[in-house]
């Protein structure tokens, strides 16, 4: 599911993705092995904010097993109304799609 759904942001045919496995550790890696796309594993509000205002995650990653369902939908609208910052961070983003 990770492929499909990678392919699908990659192709603009969406702009982000939430992608769910048990632990989000399977599921982050399978999303992060293609080319822009920024995967961040999160299981806090904090680590969630912060994936898209300084790493402009366009895939959040969260275990199903880890993360509580009232704790997930709240990672969730935190996540979509977030934007990314750009400035300092913008260099070491544009890294992370190098060959």
């Amino acid at each position: 599911f990770a492929d499909v759904a990678a392919k699908k942001i990659i192709s603009d045919d969406a702009e982000r993705g939430i992608f769910i496995c048990g632990t989000g550790i399977g599921i982050s890696i399978a999303a992060n092995r293609h080319k822009g796309i920024r995967a961040a594993l999160c299981s806090d509000i904090y680590s969630t904010r912060l994936s898209r205002q300084h790493n402009n995650a366009n895939v959040l990653a969260m275990g199903a097993n880890i993360v509580a369902l009232p704790l997930a939908k709240e990672m969730i609208n935190v996540w979509l109304s977030e934007s990314f910052e750009g400035g300092r961070h913008e260099r070491r983003v544009c890294k992370l799609d190098l060959d």
